[in-house]
């Protein structure tokens, strides 16, 4: 049965409150969990293998699909039902629940920022591997697999239904479509809880970044610098709208940014340029605070249309300007007493490791911001130069313990089955 996004939210929020009086109970001592834990280990090796291969498969945006075709190959092999490849490009993977009333994703990120061409070759240095993408998010599409791999070899069996994914347009590109998809179509209404797990380390992000990105092009007919001068000019414009927002203020608290992030136009320096333009990125915890900060950069914008156009008042050439959205992240505002991130925190104790919690921008955004318990974990690990053809990742002495938890916080909030 569909049950519609409000519906879902109300109940998840049911379970939420319900779940977060509760005490943590994480089976970590449990003979099958402590099996599945210790396979974990031992197949690290494995674990790597995974994470190197899939990474040596291209995977660019919005041309994902070598990749998910192997990893639905992969998800197959492990013994998943129902594998298959949705309609936008993610990769599904069902582990049923003896009860199924409740579903949890575990999921991670197919995509790169990488262009189509790019040498996505993996080599390895001892404990370390270097390529593009190979932390962000190979390291998650390996951990989900040996999240499955575990889990069959210990023979366990959950009260719940466990869903293994790879999304698609995770990366800025992509807009989170991948994620979008899964909760407006695929899956709407049907995922209690979700966790994302995304590069490396041993920290979760609680709480979600939202962005706005915009490309504003201001545009008019152009000329010759010294026989058509008198007329608006777009990079005049431009330079108006930037300086404003310079300007603008900002909380510190919650931390809300801005940035004019590329700006172009203009053919040669004796030209008025037909047109300016530039890409604009705002950020915030807040849903209020992001808002209140895109009204003041779209003023800005038409505050320096208005400026630049009355500064030529004998001109018959007016400029216009156009707004194109780039991107929109929601915001979510979750708090750390969540059953989710509650269940997060103790698998980190039961496993013997330090974590803290912070605010970021993953596929995670979109269910926090529908009101559906979510978090996003990293991978374990080590690594540095994400985005950069000089990215890496160290296993280091520990890196197993990145698939470990995401296998103890999944075993938590799916149950086991009692026999």
């Amino acid at each position: 049965m569909h049950v519609s996004t409000p519906i879902l939210a109300a109940a998840c929020a049911c379970i939420a409150a319900t779940a977060s009086a509760q005490k943590i109970t994480t089976p970590a001592t449990q003979p099958a969990v402590r099996t599945a834990l210790e396979s974990i280990r031992a197949d690290n090796a494995w674990t790597l293998d995974q994470q190197a291969s899939v990474c040596s498969i291209p995977a660019p945006p919005f041309k994902e699909n070598v990749r998910a075709a192997e990893y639905k190959r992969r998800l197959e092999s492990l013994g998943l039902k129902n594998v298959r490849i949705d309609s936008v490009g993610n990769v599904i993977g069902e582990r049923p629940g003896s009860v199924g009333d409740t579903t949890i994703v575990l999921s991670a990120h197919l995509d790169t920022v990488f262009p189509e061409g790019t040498d996505v070759t993996v080599k390895r240095d001892g404990t370390t591997m270097h390529g593009p993408g190979i932390s962000d998010d190979c390291r998650g599409l390996a951990v989900v697999e040996a999240v499955v791999k575990a889990l069959n070899t210990a023979h366990i069996s959950t009260r719940h239904n466990v869903l293994f994914v790879g999304t698609v347009g995770e990366e800025g590109p992509g807009d989170l479509r991948g994620v979008r998809h899964l909760f407006q179509k695929e899956l709407a209404g049907k995922i209690h809880y979700f966790i994302s797990i995304d590069g490396t380390g041993l920290d979760i992000t609680s709480r979600a970044v939202g962005s706005h990105r915009y490309r504003f092009t201001f545009k008019g007919p152009g000329g010759h610098s010294f026989g058509a001068f008198g007329m608006p000019n777009p990079i005049h414009a431009l330079g108006r709208a930037i300086a404003t927002i310079a300007d603008v203020q900002v909380p510190s608290t919650p931390k809300t940014t801005f940035n004019v992030g590329v700006i172009h136009g203009g053919t040669s320096v004796n030209s008025i340029s037909g047109e300016g333009a530039m890409d604009v990125d705002m950020r915030s915890e807040s849903p209020d605070a992001l808002n209140a900060l895109d009204a003041k950069v779209q003023a800005a914008v038409q505050a320096a249309l208005t400026a630049e156009n009355a500064r030529w008042p004998q001109s018959k050439v007016r400029l216009t300007v156009s707004v194109d959205t780039i991107g929109i992240r929601p915001a979510g505002a979750q708090s750390d007493s969540a059953h989710i991130v509650r269940v997060a925190l103790s698998s980190a104790r039961a496993l013997g490791f330090p974590t803290s919690t912070n605010a970021s921008s993953t596929d995670s955004n979109i269910a926090m911001s529908m009101g559906i318990p979510a978090i996003t974990i990293d991978g374990g690990g080590s690594g540095h130069g994400a985005h950069s053809l000089g990215e890496w990742y160290d296993d280091t002495d520990r890196g197993y313990l990145g698939p470990q938890w995401a296998l103890l916080i999944v075993i938590t909030l799916a149950g086991l089955t009692t026999k």
